[in-house]
């Protein structure tokens, strides 16, 4: 029996097949017509004797259990003609994974409210006792008024081969969804098509590391979830206050998230429309404004008594003897205003005059005409077509060539040797002149009685044209003086002004800011070993940058110096400072507890994963209270601009029981 689908199939006798949607790992995804209650519907395929069979109807069938709007319902599963379906509630929008992908991060605010609606309805789903198993980007719909559709309740996982879900995966999603929300990245752990979350050390990059600017409260929110799936019951290893939560909110379980987004988001009036502002306009219908016509202009004919139907007045075909023209019979147009009084009587009818100007109007054929007791008539043609154009006459013809000139006789007088004219000596010779070969063009009539004066006027000087032109010289000489002078003073170094230049960076570079430089507020420090495993007591970096000097970062004790060769362990060290943000850097202030120590600083835009190779910012021996300047060209040249700065320490003091660094600041300073 034959078990595949095409459009215009018809399944169970209701289902008709209208459009595969995707097609994979042997099954079908259609939009399809219920032709019974005459509805939209979504369809999954696959053959009865696929392994999935069994676990997708049984998903269906724990689907099935929960009621929420949020949720599109099963509403169908069956087997039949070699087909295992299962039917769902057809809904429109934009998916997660296409909305970030193609627009970006969402704010905060509509990014917290949409996960806060999935983890209530995920919670709602979880006390049935009905996990989702399979919450990515994908499954998770919002339509064009801003609400949230969840697709794929069990029936997704089962399709895909995947076990029975978890409540605790789903915990894990629902903290993925907010991951990706904020940053448009996806950390997992279910599967998706979202770029993937860059990570340090196996662990995704937090939020605020990612985006600047995420709120702490929901970046601490993200942390503990994240926390939780990687080592339940230990202490997080990011240690970050988060206003109103503590370094721990509560996040065990999809009801408690939802509860904690909540009361970050507070009032969620606007909360829908900023979402359904985010979304992208994809298969929306928009309609069309047409501009506005003018009501037509109303013409009625002439009509008789209420008793009798409107009748029009012909006039008369036969030519008028006043007039002396043939005028063609056309319908009458009145006033609205005039009263009908009856059959019209000979004082009615228009005279020839009348008619032509009526004729010269257009007619409105077929319109109707409203009179008085709701009476309608029509408008009628033109009893005769109206007379055609009169034909256009041919240009009289002109010779191509002048005439040929007597002999004896000079074919063009030179201006020179021909007196001007007065103006009453032209008109007298137009008036009284025989043409001649010698004269304007004989074959020409026009009246050339200006021609002469316009001649002796072209000839004499305009008055103050010789001062206009000196002017000219002037203005274009001291142009050239000037463009001289400036070439001159820009060649000696000057400026254009002949000025001695101000001190500055080098030309070519980016000028350095006018800021004052001051302490870069909001960072936050991170153990950075390359050559270990077990970092340098990650738990204490935060120490260095709370602000008191009585607590520091303490690096692991070490038998012997730190060096490029043995017996050192390692040839350094280090702190990063994360900075948020892309700053550029003009010094650094390090303070130790006790010993010198040398140290690097430098800074870059990406994550360092290596040991530096050269310092960018600069390098010596710090002590109690030490700062480290960063050179003025390379800060002009931007070469201190970035997020990340790293503290590398390529020797430690000495301590009673081997070498150990204990910083107790670090203030970054900059722009």
């Amino acid at each position: 029996m034959a078990t595949s689908t095409r459009p215009g199939d018809v399944l169970a006798g209701r289902y008709r097949l209208i459009d595969l949607l995707s097609e994979s790992g042997g099954g079908r995804f259609w939009r399809a017509h219920d032709k019974v209650l005459e509805r939209y519907v979504a369809l999954h395929v696959i053959s009865e004797a696929d392994p999935r069979a069994s676990s997708l109807l049984s998903a269906a069938r724990d689907s099935a259990k929960v009621l929420d709007s949020r949720i599109l319902r099963v509403l169908d599963a069956e087997t039949q003609d070699g087909l295992c379906f299962v039917v769902n509630e057809w809904g429109t929008g934009t998916s997660l994974d296409i909305l970030v992908t193609h627009r970006g991060a969402i704010d905060p605010g509509p990014a917290a409210w949409m996960v806060a609606e999935i983890a209530e309805a995920i919670a709602r789903a979880h006390e049935a006792d009905v996990p989702h198993g399979r919450l990515n980007p994908e499954n998770v719909l919002i339509d064009q008024q801003g609400g949230v559709k969840l697709i794929g309740l069990c029936v997704d996982a089962a399709l895909h081969g995947l076990p029975p879900g978890r409540t605790e995966q789903d915990r894990a999603d629902i903290g993925g969804l907010l991951y990706c929300a904020l940053t448009a990245r996806w950390p997992g752990p279910s599967a998706s098509e979202v770029a993937a979350a860059r990570t340090y050390h196996g662990t995704p990059l937090a939020p605020r590391q990612m985006v600047p600017g995420v709120p702490r409260s929901l970046d601490a929110i993200w942390r503990e979830i994240d926390q939780q799936r990687r080592a339940p019951g230990q202490q997080h290893r990011w240690r970050v206050p988060a206003v109103g939560y503590g370094d721990h909110p509560d996040v065990s379980s999809a009801a408690a998230i939802s509860e904690r987004l909540t009361e970050f988001v507070g009032d969620a009036a606007d909360m829908s429309f900023a979402l359904a502002a985010a979304s992208l306009p994809i298969n929306q219908v928009r309609p069309v404004s047409l501009p506005a016509l003018s009501d037509p202009p109303v013409r009625i004919e002439p009509r008789g008594s209420a008793a009798e139907p409107p009748t029009a007045v012909e006039p008369p075909t036969d030519a008028d003897p006043a007039s002396g023209a043939d005028e063609p019979a056309t319908q009458v147009e009145l006033d609205l205003e005039q009263e009908p009084t009856g059959t019209p009587d000979e004082d009615d009818i228009p005279s020839p005059s009348e008619i032509r100007a009526l004729t010269d109007q257009p007619t409105e054929a077929g319109m109707p005409v409203f009179g008085e007791d709701d009476e309608v008539s029509w408008m009628r043609a033109r009893a005769t077509p109206p007379p055609p154009p009169p034909p256009f006459e041919d240009p009289p013809e002109r010779p191509l060539f002048a005439p040929e000139t007597p002999e004896g006789a000079a074919a063009r007088l030179a201006r020179a040797q021909a007196a001007s004219p007065t103006p009453v000596q032209v008109a007298e010779h137009t008036r009284n002149r025989t043409p001649g070969p010698g004269d304007y063009w004989p074959w020409d009539d026009t009246d050339h009685t200006g021609t002469a004066e316009r001649v002796a006027v072209d000839d004499e000087e305009m008055p103050g044209r010789s001062w206009l032109r000196l002017a000219l010289g002037v203005g274009l000489a001291v142009v050239l003086l000037v463009a001289v002078a400036v070439a001159f003073n820009v060649g000696r170094g000057r400026t254009p002004l002949g000025q001695e230049e101000e001190s500055g960076p080098v030309r070519g570079s980016s000028p350095a800011p006018s800021v004052a430089p001051t302490a870069i507020p909001d960072t936050e420090a991170i153990d950075f070993d390359p050559f270990g495993t077990d970092g340098e007591n990650p738990e204490t970096a935060p120490l260095a940058v709370d602000g008191d000097p009585a607590t520091a970062w303490r690096t692991s004790t070490y038998n012997d110096q730190l060096g490029p060769a043995a017996p050192a362990l390692k040839p350094g060290v280090g702190l990063i400072i994360d900075l948020a943000e892309n700053r550029t850097v003009t010094a650094v202030d390090l303070q130790l507890l006790a010993g010198e120590a040398d140290v690097q600083v430098s800074v870059s835009r990406e994550l360092p994963d290596a040991a530096p190779e050269e310092p960018n910012i600069g390098s010596g021996t710090v002590g109690s209270s030490s700062t480290i300047d960063a050179d003025a060209d390379a800060i002009s040249q931007g070469t201190t601009t970035g997020r990340y700065l790293l503290v590398w320490f390529t020797s430690l003091p000495q301590v009673s029981d081997g070498y150990r660094a204990e910083l107790a600041e670090v203030v970054v300073r900059g722009h």
